[in-house]
């Protein structure tokens, strides 16, 4: 006799009890909003299985956690993704107390939505754990402040690999850069694909849009290009202000919005440098960081740019190429990691490393209507591919799958 899933022995119970390192509930870079978005699908879908989110100190406080779940706070002094992220630092007692937790519990499947914060299990139980990619391992000069940072970071994640039972990413390309750089086997990865959430939309131009494009700064019908993400050195955006420097010279009413979290981001950034740069290139005014944006405010910004810009030297997926695609944006876009793959024949691509090249591209779809209005409509079918319920789907297939086994 199954549960819900067809995996559990009536035996023993009718259901699966899955652990969840919910640490990064409230964090607002990509992999916090993966958590959130696939775990809410996930209970939707999943009525029978009991799901319990372990948490620490700082997390228990979030106010959006489903009531639905078992909470479960371990005492800790740090956020762990705080604790985790370039410079910070994980006592081991926080460590502990997150293992600590769990081996209290009779839990059958352990999920880590994220490395970032991931803590050893001692008791019996599989475990997925998730890479989003392989970036740290790729540019660690981006990435990490010192020397000792990198190694910790490198030892956790050894440590974490080894442990896992089997491996979740993102997309193909970060499946396939997972699986060259750690020399696993195919087999021991799976993919779970991310979406926009459903309100990134086409939106009316009403009296909201433009008192949300006049809090930036910004007026409707007016053009501007537009990057979404963090402020961090991998993100590349010293070449797309460069870029834009060469665009500026012959449209001198164009702006680059650049929203990202730059005041409370626990992450390497690189934002005195970049704001630096746009000084000395004389394009303050021209070049606007917004801070971090609710996502109220930032479907409206998808929806009034005439372009949204992404020049990362690699991404693990690249969520906001999806938000502004269902927005029916366009999207310009690095040809390096997965976005090529999460775009396809939608998105328009340059080399991350050639300023020249990300100009040109840009200058093209900026100057040509038509092919904005392609775009935009290839853009808006391609979106509707990505949900968040197939997610849900796949992760609840590989818990069936870890269980089972």
């Amino acid at each position: 006799m199954a549960g819900a899933c067809g995996i559990a022995s009536a035996s023993v119970r009718a259901y699966v009890q899955i652990g969840i390192d919910a640490c990064c509930w409230g964090n607002r870079r990509g992999f916090g909003r993966f958590t959130r978005e696939l775990l809410q699908a996930l209970l939707e879908i999943d009525g029978r299985n009991e799901y319990l989110f372990f948490i620490d100190s700082e997390t228990t406080d979030v106010d959006d956690i489903p009531e639905r779940v078992e909470k479960v706070t371990a005492k800790t002094e740090f956020s762990q993704v705080k604790a985790a992220a370039a410079g910070g630092r994980r006592s081991l007692s926080d460590v502990w107390a997150m293992s600590r937790a769990v081996s209290k519990h009779k839990v059958d499947v352990f999920f880590f939505p994220a490395v970032y914060s991931y803590f050893p299990i001692f008791n019996r139980t599989k475990v997925l754990l998730t890479l989003h990619d392989v970036i740290a391992d790729h540019h660690p000069e981006l990435i990490f402040p010192n020397a000792r940072s990198k190694y910790l970071w490198k030892l956790k994640q050894r440590v974490a690999i080894g442990q896992a039972d089997l491996i979740a990413t993102v997309s193909e390309n970060s499946k396939k850069q997972i699986v060259d750089y750690f020399r696993l086997p195919e087999s021991s990865l799976r993919v779970i694909s991310e979406a926009a959430r459903p309100i990134f939309k086409v939106l009316p131009t009403n009296n909201g849009f433009v008192s949300t494009l006049g809090h930036y700064g910004l007026v409707p019908g007016e053009k501007f290009l537009l990057y979404v993400g963090g402020i961090s050195p991998h993100k590349n955006l010293s070449r797309l202000i460069d870029a834009f420097k060469e665009i500026d010279d012959s449209n001198d009413t164009l702006k680059l919005v650049l929203v990202g979290d730059y005041k409370d981001d626990p992450f390497f950034s690189a934002y005195p440098q970049l704001s630096t740069h746009v000084a000395n290139l004389g394009l303050n005014g021209k070049v606007v960081f917004t801070g971090f944006v609710p996502d109220e405010d930032l479907a409206y910004l998808y929806n009034a740019a005439t372009l949204l810009v992404f020049p990362s030297l690699e991404e693990g997926f690249g969520l906001p190429a999806i938000e502004a695609m269902a927005c029916g944006t366009p999207v310009a876009a690095s040809r390096a990691g997965s976005l090529p793959e999460i775009l396809g024949p939608v998105g328009r691509f340059f080399d991350p490393l050639n300023v020249t090249d990300m100009s040109r591209v840009i200058r093209e779809v900026l100057t040509d209507e038509p092919l904005r209005q392609q775009m935009r409509s290839d853009g808006l079918k391609r979106s509707k591919s990505f949900q968040w319920q197939r997610a849900a789907e796949e992760t609840l297939s590989i818990f069936e799958e870890l269980h089972r086994n």
